[in-house]
């Protein structure tokens, strides 16, 4: 019986797409996570110096020992020995000095804040209550609840939040980095090929916290002219559409929007640290652009 409801078990798997070569870390889709699989691959590695000879020696020790072998050396008062002391500490040694190497190397290779090419397409994305925000000042559109990209060109998405801190994530294409409020963050991405990749929000942050995910498309040339074209053709963000916008709530469906005002930004980010830009936030052509990055 239970072999039978294993069995079905990974037949469901297996008919929802559960494939291993679906999983971003076998297939990745984007550099970081070509460097973040080798970095699996070099720590399994590490691993292994540690428990094949673990798991040989005890294969080896019962068969050597066995109760059916009466001929097996045996001392008991075996002390000092020079070659098992040699073993016991530089393996140890070996594998920390290893390991701070390692750590030294990817700690830099994966910087979220290293460029990934020439010519980011620059995203700034907004953590609101509870829905992201993103605005893209090459193209002067604004969309809320999905993420769009030209996939041959690195993403680099600066972020702040306009409330509690918050978190973004796209598991397959890269790290997490926090959003604070007053502050700016950043975090760069590569698409190595068109396709629809899963983020959210990782940091509680009240009730709507589990409704707070978005769809980042990475679209061809021509895809990515239709998505521009769908936003210009769709309603401007004023004002008062912000402000409606951050309040809390859940979003029921994606929108999109042709224009913003140029300063949403750094007004949002100027606001918590300038005294004169206090609530409800002002978006003049004036505001202030204080900005300080955090890392």
């Amino acid at each position: 019986m239970a072999g039978k409801r294993w069995a079905a078990l990974a037949a469901t798997m297996l008919l929802g797409g559960c494939a291993l070569r679906d999983a971003p870390i076998i297939a990745p889709p984007g550099p970081v996570l070509h460097t973040t699989a080798e970095l699996f691959v070099v720590a399994t590695l590490l691993m292994l110096i540690v428990v094949l000879p673990v798991l040989v020696l005890t294969a080896w020790f019962a068969w050597r020992y066995r109760a059916s072998r009466r001929a097996a050396d045996y001392a008991p008062e075996l002390a000092g020995s020079t070659r098992i002391e040699f073993f016991i500490w530089a393996a140890p040694v070996a594998i920390v000095l290893t390991l701070g190497v390692l750590v030294w190397h990817y700690t830099h290779k994966l910087d979220p804040y290293l460029p990934l090419g020439p010519q980011p397409y620059v995203v700034e994305a907004i953590g609101l209550d509870w829905k992201w925000l993103f605005l893209y000042p090459e193209d002067g559109v604004a969309s809320v609840g999905t993420l769009a990209f030209p996939a041959d060109r690195p993403l680099e998405l600066r972020i702040t939040t306009d409330t509690v801190m918050n978190s973004l994530m796209i598991p397959a294409l890269g790290g997490q980095i926090y959003a604070m409020a007053g502050m700016e963050t950043r975090l760069n991405l590569k698409a190595d090929r068109p396709g629809v990749y899963a983020g959210r929000n990782y940091q509680f942050s009240g009730n709507g916290f589990p409704a707070q995910r978005f769809d980042a498309h990475a679209l061809d040339a021509a895809g990515w002219q239709a998505w521009l074209a769908g936003a210009k053709a769709a309603g401007a963000l004023d004002r008062a559409g912000y402000l409606a916008l951050a309040k809390p709530g859940v979003l029921a469906s994606p929108q999109l929007y042709s224009a913003y005002p140029a300063t949403l930004f750094d007004a949002i980010v100027g606001q918590y640290r300038d005294p004169a830009m206090c609530r409800p936030l002002s978006l003049a052509a004036g505001a202030s652009r204080v900005r300080t990055t955090g890392r």
